[in-house]
């Protein structure tokens, strides 16, 4: 990795969007350059231009600019040869397992995680709980019989593949933040998993204590940023 054009990241670690891009980095170990975005002020006008949006994450690679979390994770990980994240074109094993990590992150987002923001902006403390109970319900239908050959990861990689890279950083905050103090998510997200969804269970276990996903994680800040947005939605701040 020597002669690789040198990338600048633009991120904010309590982000789960930008935390898709360093996964990648840390599980292939590319190198690279990190600027921290402050969510808490107005984007400066140099940030905008690189990102008119605002948003993070933003990869500068040369003189190009990509954006979007999924598509720069997938540019990472297209930038490295051969790695355990990139499966063979035009062979059919490696063509179907992309179609079923596509599903699997479709599913996830469109059928799961569409109910974590949604539990952190509940107004009550029982609507949360209600919302949690909803994520773990889809979690036991729909994302369960998606683990069946997780060993422990998806399809039955030892190592993560680009189905952990797109879910992972929810992942950690799903099982981690209604842990926390004045948790942010309902305990109702994760209470009865490992019973009613065990293969899910296993497989976000392993997911969470991997350290290419935790490494940057601090449970503390994110924690802090999700309660200050818990308390605007509920007319406190």
């Amino acid at each position: 990795m020597a002669n690789r054009t040198p990338l600048v990241l633009y991120t904010n670690r309590n982000c789960p969007w930008a935390h898709r891009a360093h996964i990648v980095l840390a599980e292939l170990g590319i190198p690279y350059e990190e600027h921290h975005i402050d969510y808490s002020v107005p984007r400066s006008p140099q940030y905008l231009q690189i990102n008119p949006r605002g948003q993070v994450p933003t990869l500068v690679c040369g003189d190009q600019i990509i954006r979007e979390s999924a598509i720069a994770a997938q540019f990472l990980a297209d930038s490295v040869p051969s790695t355990h994240l990139t499966l063979r074109t035009g062979d059919i094993a490696g063509a179907l397992m992309r179609a079923r990590i596509a599903f699997f992150v479709e599913t996830y987002f469109s059928k799961a995680n569409k109910y974590y923001y949604p539990a952190i902006e509940a107004t009550t403390d029982e609507e949360a709980d209600s919302l949690g109970a909803l994520f773990a319900a889809a979690v036991s239908s729909e994302i369960e019989p998606l683990l069946h050959d997780a060993a422990p990861f998806f399809g039955g990689s030892e190592k993560l593949t680009m189905a952990e890279v797109l879910t992972a950083s929810f992942i950690l905050r799903i099982f981690t933040l209604p842990t926390a103090e004045n948790p942010p998510l309902p305990l109702t997200m994760i209470l009865g998993l490992n019973s009613k969804a065990p293969r899910f269970y296993s497989w976000a276990q392993a997911v969470l204590t991997h350290p290419s996903v935790n490494g940057i994680y601090s449970l503390n800040g994110c924690a802090a940023e999700m309660q200050e947005r818990r308390a605007k939605a509920r007319g406190l701040l």
